[in-house]
């Protein structure tokens, strides 16, 4: 149940990603438009966390890379194949948007993990 969970982190961050892209550009925020927009990215993230068998560590940086390095590439290049054009300001914006809201979670929860630990050996 963990593992999904987790999983569904992931998923969460490539919609929200997709989400604030759409407002930044002044596109209409409805649900159907961020889904169709973080569709290519959606499935280079399945891809990517399939290759780097995410469920066996789903906080790993293994795991967050290959998450975030699926949605990047199978997602530009499906973009790329849709709309026939990739301009590289947009690649660039993604690669860096995608990797500090796929890695950056998985950051946090790490760092506050260690935080409990050392804690929990404060107060024992």
């Amino acid at each position: 149940m963990k593992h999904r969970a987790l999983a569904l982190v992931d998923v969460l961050a490539v919609l929200v990603f997709a989400a604030i892209g759409r407002r930044s550009h002044d596109e209409d925020g409805a649900l159907l438009g961020v889904l169709t927009t973080a569709a290519p990215f959606l499935l280079g993230a399945v891809v990517g966390a399939l290759v780097a068998r995410s469920w066996r560590d789903p906080l790993s940086w293994r795991s967050g890379v290959g998450v975030w390095l699926g949605a990047v590439v199978v997602g530009l290049a499906l973009r790329a194949v849709l709309y026939e054009r990739l301009p590289v300001s947009f690649a660039v914006v993604a690669t860096i948007a995608l990797a500090v809201l796929v890695l950056g979670w998985r950051g946090a929860v790490r760092g506050i993990m260690a935080l409990r630990r050392r804690q929990e050996r404060q107060d024992a």
